[in-house]
């Protein structure tokens, strides 16, 4: 999933989840969720999906090392 719809999908579950609602459609799906826990969960799980997809590599350092072997 690309992080458009990650963040498209996102908006959709907080909306549902602060007007009170349980059920979430998007893309032509429907999705039900047994409580505002579950929801919650779905909501941090893709919270940090994003996070993980949007996040700069790190940058690597290379260096050399000489010892006189002393």
């Amino acid at each position: 999933m690309d992080l458009e719809r990650m963040q498209a999908l996102l908006t959709a579950l907080q909306e549902a989840r602060f007007a009170g609602l349980r059920s979430v459609s998007y893309d032509g799906k429907t999705v039900t969720y047994g409580s505002d826990a579950e929801l919650a969960a779905a909501i941090r799980d893709l919270e940090g999906r994003i996070a993980t997809a949007s996040a700069m590599p790190r940058r690597r350092r290379w260096g050399t090392v000489a010892t006189k072997g002393l």
